[in-house]
């Protein structure tokens, strides 16, 4: 098994988002049912956007697997943006007769402003369709796919919310995980998820988002991972530069 890493490709508005992976080993028993139910959690979740009552998302696996098997070639993924269809012509592959308004206005703490200057662009959307949160849909596909492998070493994955906007939670001594998925903001304590629900209740007047942080454990991984001789081969090191690397 080679290194895994992963490209995607796509605009939020386009015709959908498509994933390579490499890196899997041949053998591995993967499924479009197995993508699923990460796909289902990144749409639920309490403030989501009016964009998740239109998107349906299914990861349609398009090759690198035959009966059920990796083929340890580059597996492709497909997913299907369901409002392609009201995009038609701003989002056109091909020229367009009619004049297509541009888009000036710059979004504050997104990358509209640097990606306009580096290419050159004088109508953002070229930058806003791909610095767009639908991007995650094809990091979600493929973060599955890895979940899906790293289950075979008995590894698991658990996540859940340690605040939103000044709410935060006393972390149980142990989680209710069934509990967590359930809630709207998956928090670990229904109480402070009500806050936390308030707190967003409390921004959308005013037109605002509110940040907050999570927490994700990770249990039966085994020791021995990363390098003390290094500090680039620490497995902190390794996380943050994979992190860094997809920006």
């Amino acid at each position: 098994m080679g290194q895994f890493r992963f490209l995607t490709a796509g605009e939020s508005h386009g015709k959908g988002l498509t994933m390579i992976i490499e890196g899997l080993p041949a053998g591995l028993p993967l499924s479009e049912a197995d993508l699923a139910p990460d796909l289902a959690r990144r749409q639920g979740g309490y403030g989501r956007g009016g964009r998740m009552k239109i998107e349906k998302d299914h990861a349609e696996i398009m090759g690198g697997v035959r009966h059920g098997l990796t083929l340890g070639s580059p597996v492709a993924l497909w997913i299907e943006n369901r409002d392609w269809v009201n995009w038609t012509e701003k989002m056109a592959i091909e020229p367009v007769d009619i004049e297509i308004e541009r888009v000036t206005r710059l979004r504050p703490g997104h990358a509209d402003l640097p990606g306009a200057i580096k290419y050159g662009f004088d109508d953002v959307r070229n930058v806003l369709e791909r610095a767009s949160a639908r991007e995650t849909a094809a990091r979600v596909a493929v973060g599955a796919v890895a979940k899906r492998l790293l289950a075979e070493f008995g590894i698991v994955f658990h996540s859940h919310t340690l605040s939103i906007a000044d709410v935060r939670v006393q972390v149980p001594s142990t989680i209710d995980w069934d509990a967590v998925e359930n809630d709207p903001v998956r928090c670990a304590d229904a109480a402070t998820g009500e806050a936390m629900v308030a707190a967003i209740n409390a921004a959308k007047p005013q037109g605002d988002t509110v940040g907050g942080e999570i927490e994700v454990r990770v249990s039966g991984v085994p020791l021995g991972l990363g390098s003390h001789v290094h500090w680039d081969r620490k497995l902190d090191c390794l996380l943050y530069t994979s992190d860094a690397a997809d920006e």
